[in-house]
């Protein structure tokens, strides 16, 4: 077949979209299929066979000078213009007009697939693209209703609240889209369930495909694991990420024990996660890694004597799997799809209540405390990956929900022929 894959944003390392963007592009091309990405910045990394076709914006969330203003030259045409009129009213206007340029695009290109992939753009322009009679099929990682809530539990005053229901805006889009788009692919039970309650998707629309692990890359470590290091892979200032429950634990773990932890990810300056480092009096023993390849993001996991992932909620948590195929031993939030990605609890992973500072301390050091147990759990959980998580199984159910599409739109475009020859 050949597939248009629309994803919005794709950073390459970090975030879920450029992840699956990129594997799963390669295992679809791997199965004989023709991919081409449509991306907007930041641009993903895909591999030999994967065509990339860029969908500029005005990249206003760009590092190093985010909420930046363009120089009046850079605005190509009415889109640009309200792409930059939405952020400078505190909204998010990368869905909406990502989807427009891209249903732009597609006008023109509209014999040139057999089917469109929404990597969770959920703009209204996939509903111009639906228009055009092309099947569509819209993978939904989460519902970000799930992130609005929980940053609007912690924001620490009526007014961020207010900035924060500006920005989440996007989401009135999203919900009326979901409904309309029709078949959709999601990344477990959880998500599924978020998505029949806050999208108002009908159940029978979705299918649930986990994500999978590319087990020949995150692999068990070939060098000694560092004495007392804790690894956590998360967004540092994302409250649903749940760093700051961590860091109070680390910081009372650090009271009777020598002790490193290792945050993969890039905190905003001054942001909530540095200063409550620099209060709880640990800023030399955390350290922050970013921008890293792949081998070195794997070094990483591996040098761990135990992982950490405390979030409030996840739709799936590939950081979770990875770490599981690198043998490091875990202990985890119970919240939302990670319980579904470790497993019974104890096997891979120790799961612990969100958010309470005093459980997780407790099982960490348990962990730390016991060295066969670790390795049982780090031996189990990739184990568990090879079994479950596979980007090879993730193609293949992904490429069979392509052509159900393209059958049943074959069919409703042959019934609607005939009908009208009939009359």
């Amino acid at each position: 077949m050949r597939i248009a894959l629309l994803s919005y944003r794709s950073k390459p390392h970090c975030g879920g979209q450029g992840v699956y963007i990129r594997h799963l592009s390669r295992e679809l091309v791997a199965l004989g299929h023709i991919v081409e990405v449509f991306s907007g910045q930041p641009y993903p990394e895909l591999d030999e066979g994967v065509r990339l076709t860029k969908v500029p914006s005005l990249d206003l969330y760009r590092e190093p000078d985010p909420f930046r203003v363009p120089k009046p030259r850079e605005f190509r045409d009415l889109i640009d213009v309200e792409e930059f009129l939405t952020m400078c009213t505190a909204g998010f206007p990368e869905p909406k007009t990502f989807s427009k340029r891209v249903a732009r695009l597609l006008k023109v290109r509209r014999d040139d697939f057999d089917v469109v992939h929404d990597n969770q753009v959920l703009g209204y322009g996939m509903l111009d693209i639906a228009q055009m009679g092309l099947p569509l099929v819209t993978t939904i990682h989460h519902p970000i209703t799930y992130d609005r809530r929980i940053d609007l539990a912690t924001a620490p005053t009526f007014r961020k609240k207010l900035t924060l229901r500006r920005w989440y805006g996007f989401l009135r889009m999203q919900q009326k889209v979901a409904r309309k788009v029709g078949k959709v692919l999601t990344v477990s039970e959880s998500s599924r369930q978020g998505i029949v309650s806050d999208f108002g998707v009908a159940d029978p629309d979705i299918e649930v495909i986990p994500l999978g692990v590319n087990d020949e890359v995150f692999v068990p470590p070939t060098k000694p694991r560092v004495p007392g290091r804790i690894v956590a892979m998360a967004s540092a200032d994302a409250p649903m990420k749940g760093i700051a429950t961590l860091l109070e634990s680390f910081a009372k773990l650090r009271t009777e024990r020598d002790l490193e932890l290792v945050l993969v990810t890039r905190p905003t300056p001054g942001g909530r996660t540095e200063r409550l480092i620099d209060q709880l009096g640990i800023t030399e023993h955390v350290k922050f890694v970013n921008g890293i390849s792949d081998s070195e993001l794997v070094e990483v996991m591996g040098s761990a004597e135990v992982a950490c992932v405390p979030s409030l909620y996840e739709g799936f948590s590939l950081p979770t799997a990875e770490l599981m195929a690198c043998e490091t031993p875990l202990v985890v939030s119970r919240a939302g799809a990670i319980p579904e990605v470790v497993g019974p609890d104890g096997q891979c992973a120790d799961l612990v209540t969100p958010g309470d500072v005093g459980e997780l301390e407790k099982a960490i050091a348990a962990l730390l405390d016991d060295p066969e147990r670790r390795a049982r759990m780090g031996k189990a959980g990739r184990t568990r990956v090879l079994e479950r998580f596979s980007w090879h199984a993730v193609a293949l159910a992904t490429a069979a929900a392509y052509q159900e599409v393209s059958t049943s739109s074959t069919t409703k475009g042959a019934s609607s022929t005939t009908g009208g020859e009939a009359c």
